[in-house]
């Protein structure tokens, strides 16, 4: 392992073996299986994770419970401090863990730090929140009556991230969570251990300096089990999930069978409509952000590009350019646009995408493959790649996690909706025009089904003030801003009589 990422490690007081189980402050001596962290930048070992057994997880969550017990009569603006040190600390380790997130997920380093700056900046959105978990007063029909609600915590919120955006989805349920008054216990992607244990040992150290319970921030490492353990948990009444849709459904199933609330981040199929008037220089590089970002593994990602008949070969042409100047290869390295898929699952699907496609009627306008030799040693390189293809094609109504960007030709707006709102999932779409008129087709109700819509900027790239999430298959769940934190809360409705009077419903008498 080179120098910088031994000094990425030290600053954030990673070892070379830790324990997958934490109550916050203590770690426990997990007894499950070992779990190697490989990058897939180089392959290398960065460090390895003894796994939570049942055992452990009974532990954490007992701890969780009993901190929540206590951390709801807080006052939500001495909570707010709690998140606010919280956003100072990962200020000063923005750049080691921007780094880690890079090295272990295998993101550019620009993308790394900027998903250490979305919990910052969720941070500061809580901080604020914390002074606006604002209810309603309404009007009695009964004289002498007060009626209003207010919102209070829900309890033990559990946590499941995926490898994707390793700390960022963390953060923005956590702090909405903490704030709210709940207690946390997270089931991280056990593809990227090591950056949820370096946001556990920063969490633990604040928490700590503050005199916040143990227990309010739980890790549990391990598979789809401890997800299963967080499902069917009574005491764990609402489970915020993002990842696929198959691992979504297993969890909404499980949570309802107790009538518990899931809050679901799952599949996108985005797509981007080009129109006739749209600015193409715009439209490109809004498409190609959105295709390779990431190497393809956003839930926001573009995968579908809409082009009208009357733009579509200039557009193909345009693309085709933009995609010759990517720069693939080490995602530490600022010069490289595109780094590596997760692992080597992750190629194997995106070979039988390109396969698919190719069997279903597509024609390559950019050639992809897999990279070898020097310098991707891993194997987890892939080459970003553009196909022709009908838009009704079986592939694409499937989201295939790498950068893959199948495009289509309309020619209407109403055509071009039809197609976009034709995949079973429904998280992010764009819409790229001069034309008021179609704009507006586009964002209204019988526009774009997606619950993320944009007009002249791509499908990804969200922003922590507005609510994120979408329809369908998506899951339908709403994280990060707006109103989203009424998702970690329940309501109540409070009635006060301040007479000397009982009047009944339905205006039934009654005297003693």
């Amino acid at each position: 392992m080179n120098h910088s990422v031994n000094q990425m490690l030290s600053a954030l007081q990673l070892q070379g073996l830790e324990s997958g189980a934490s109550t916050g402050r203590q770690g426990l001596n997990a007894g499950g299986a070992l779990l190697e962290s490989r990058s897939p930048v180089d392959g290398a070992l960065i460090g390895s994770v003894t796994q939570a057994s049942h055992a452990d997880y009974e532990q954490v969550m007992a701890a969780a419970v009993a901190a929540f017990e206590e951390w709801r009569t807080v006052p939500a603006p001495r909570r707010g401090e709690l998140v606010r040190l919280l956003g100072e600390e990962f200020r000063r380790l923005k750049e080691p863990l921007g780094q880690l997130v890079s090295y272990e997920m295998g993101k550019s380093l620009q993308e790394g730090l900027g998903e250490v700056q979305e919990i910052i900046d969720i941070c500061d959105f809580a901080v604020g929140l914390s002074r606006q978990l604002y209810g309603l007063t309404m009007h009695s029909e009964r004289p002498g009556h007060r009626m209003y609600e207010q919102w209070h915590p829900l309890g033990v919120v559990g946590v499941i991230s995926a490898f994707n955006f390793p700390v960022a989805v963390w953060s923005w349920n956590t702090m909405l969570a903490w704030v709210c008054g709940n207690a946390c216990v997270w089931k991280p992607s056990e593809k990227t251990p090591l950056t949820a244990l370096a946001c556990q040992k920063i969490t633990a150290r604040v928490m700590e300096a503050f005199g916040a319970p143990e227990g309010l921030s739980g890790l549990v490492v391990g598979d789809a089990r401890v997800g299963e353990w967080l499902s069917n948990d009574n005491r764990v009444p609402l489970v915020s999930a993002t990842g696929s849709t198959r691992m979504g459904k297993a969890v909404a199933t499980a949570v309802a069978g107790r009538l518990g609330r899931s809050l679901l981040e799952l599949g996108g199929n985005n797509a981007i409509i080009v129109a006739a008037d749209a600015d193409l220089k715009l439209a490109t590089i809004g498409a190609v952000f959105g295709a390779v970002g990431t190497a393809g593994q956003r839930c926001t990602t573009t995968r579908r590009l809409l082009l009208h008949d009357s733009i579509y070969s200039e557009m193909t042409r345009s693309l085709v350019a933009a995609y010759g100047q990517l720069r693939i290869g080490n995602p530490l390295d600022p010069a490289h646009h595109v780094g590596p898929l997760i692992d080597l699952q992750a190629v194997q699907a995106y070979n039988h995408a390109i396969e698919k496609a190719m069997e279903q009627g597509g024609r390559m306008l950019v050639e992809g493959g897999v990279f070898s030799g020097t310098g991707f040693e891993s194997g987890c390189y892939v080459k970003p790649c553009v196909i022709e293809i009908a838009a009704d094609a079986p592939i694409v109504m499937h989201e295939t996690f790498a950068p893959i960007l199948y495009v289509h030709s309309y020619s209407d707006i109403k055509t071009a909706i039809q197609i976009q709102n034709s995949v079973p999932q429904g998280l992010s779409s764009a819409m790229f025009t001069r034309n008021l008129l179609e704009a507006e087709q586009f964002l209204s109700a019988a526009g774009s089904d997606c619950g993320i819509a944009n007009i002249n900027i791509g499908t990804s790239g969200a922003e922590i003030g507005g609510a994120f999430g979408g329809e369908k298959e998506t899951g339908g769940g709403r994280e990060s801003g707006s109103d989203s934190w009424k998702a970690y809360m329940r309501r109540q409705t409070n009635t006060i009589n301040y007479t000397d009077r009982l009047p009944l419903a339905q205006g039934i008498q009654f005297e003693i």
